[in-house]
């Protein structure tokens, strides 16, 4: 590129020059030529009034010879011959003569002018001065040599002007191919520092944002299958329940080896989204493991979602909080009732409305109780409130069970040790979706006890019947 931008800029810088150095050159000569004849008509109109008081050839000679043009004059006297070495043709003197006529015209060799003098008795003299080539030419060589040197420079200037401008242009290319080349191979991580010219600058602005762009689709994608693989574990739990029942029958084996299967998937799906981001030449690697994970899951959290609740209300921006809570509880309170677990429940009477869908609260709830089934033993008793609170509703949820020791790493997702991590960081991404936020202390029933505030929504429009505060306990 910087060679073409320099041989365009070499053919037109050269077109101008030429168009401009041929007629100032043309120029030049004329106006060398036309100040020589010019001088040389003034010397011989000079002449003219000496001739008209004297005929002398000394005074001629004399009066020549202080015009500094003793070698071209010449003075044609009638009757006494030239004084001087006459260069000028028979036929022009006798033109002058005859018919009194200045002539001024080019002969071999130079330039000549006749100036005709009426002397005293009705006598043609004639006044002839030669101008030789050189002096017609003189100076125009070195004009030409001055106009050709600035002609060279300025071509040479405006190629290197171009080089330097095309050099710019061609790096912030090269960059910006490499950068797209380096993120074609999975470098989500490289950058470019936007240069040359406007067009260029925007493009790499452009290039940085889609790279920004991409990482933060890529890291949405992985939390999103991490917390769709989580969110199957909640039907899982109920399998697990149910495969307990049916302990020492014959299909007990191979439902129990299948639910440990699926369990294995689940715990591979969400360590594989974990990983750090990665992209492969190909565009494999993490994103092909998150695609494949989605599609893997989809029809789950599907049937999870059909499990949770069989008349639940479309997904929505906004939803009454205690209904879906008290939902998703009665589900759970069935598989307490199997492991011999004291659950309460206690809802308020008051409109909940929140900015999440039914399906983000039930996957609160499920996360929130469901690390209670998971992490303490059996006929460990929690209890489940809503309370509205001025501008807010916060849902408890608090367990008799060993507790969580480090609350702050409990919170980190993916920091949590003995689990994926996943369900309490869910939780509070929730809460936090709405404005609301999170904590956990010691519970006074001797475990964990988790606050979860969510900020209230405008009522929903299509409104929704009363609550009714229920305490359901078994």
């Amino acid at each position: 590129m910087r060679r073409s931008l320099a041989g365009v800029a070499l053919a037109v810088t050269s077109m101008i020059a030429l168009s401009f150095l041929v007629p100032l050159a043309a120029l030049v000569m004329s106006l060398v030529k036309e100040q020589g004849v010019t001088a040389a008509e003034q010397r011989a109109a000079a002449l003219a009034p000496v001739l008209t008081l004297t005929t002398d050839p000394d005074a001629l000679r004399e009066s020549a010879a202080s015009l500094d043009a003793s070698e071209h004059l010449v003075v044609h006297l009638p009757g006494a011959g030239a004084l001087g070495t006459s260069r000028a043709p028979a036929a022009l003197l006798e033109r002058a003569q005859r018919g009194r006529e200045s002539i001024s015209q080019e002969v071999p060799g130079g330039w000549i002018c006749l100036q005709p003098v009426v002397l005293p008795g009705d006598e043609v003299a004639v006044i002839e001065n030669f101008v030789p080539e050189a002096e017609l030419t003189r100076g125009v060589t070195e004009s030409w040599a001055v106009m050709a040197f600035l002609a060279v420079g300025l071509i040479a200037g405006s190629v290197l002007v171009a080089d330097r401008l095309g050099s710019k242009v061609v790096r912030s290319s090269k960059r910006l191919a490499q950068a797209s080349q380096a993120l074609g191979r999975g470098d989500l991580d490289t950058r470019v520092d936007p240069m040359g010219p406007r067009e260029l600058r925007d493009a790499g602005v452009a290039f940085n944002a889609m790279a920004h762009r991409m990482n933060e689709l890529l890291a949405v994608e992985r939390e999103l299958v991490a917390d769709l693989s989580h969110r199957l574990r909640t039907p899982l739990t109920a399998l697990h329940l149910a495969s307990e029942r049916m302990a020492g029958t014959p299909e007990s084996a191979r439902v129990e080896a299948a639910i440990g299967a699926l369990e294995a998937e689940l715990q591979s799906i969400i360590a594989t989204a974990r990983t750090p981001l990665a992209v492969g030449p190909m565009g494999q690697g993490m994103l092909g493991v998150q695609q494949g994970a989605e599609r893997r899951t989809g029809q789950g959290a599907g049937q999870g979602a059909g499990q949770r609740s069989g008349a639940a209300k479309p997904s929505g921006s906004h939803c009454e909080f205690a209904e879906v809570v008290g939902r998703r509880t009665a589900f759970w309170t069935v598989l307490a009732g199997q492991q011999d677990r004291d659950c309460s429940l206690d809802l308020t009477q008051e409109p909940t409305p929140v900015g999440l869908s039914d399906d983000d609260v039930a996957a609160v709830v499920d996360a929130l109780i469901g690390n209670v089934f998971r992490h303490t033993p059996a006929g460990t008793p929690f209890a489940v409130r809503v309370v509205r609170l001025p501008q807010a509703v916060a849902l408890v949820v608090e367990d008799g069970g060993p507790g969580i020791p480090d609350p702050h790493q409990a919170l980190s997702r993916g920091s949590s040790t003995g689990s994926t991590g996943l369900g309490l960081d869910i939780v509070s991404r929730a809460a936090v979706a709405t404005g609301g936020t999170m904590r956990i202390v010691r519970s006074p029933l001797g475990g964990a006890h988790i606050t979860v505030v969510f900020v209230l929504a405008a009522p929903a429009p299509s409104g929704h019947r009363s609550r009714i505060s229920r305490r359901r306990k078994r």
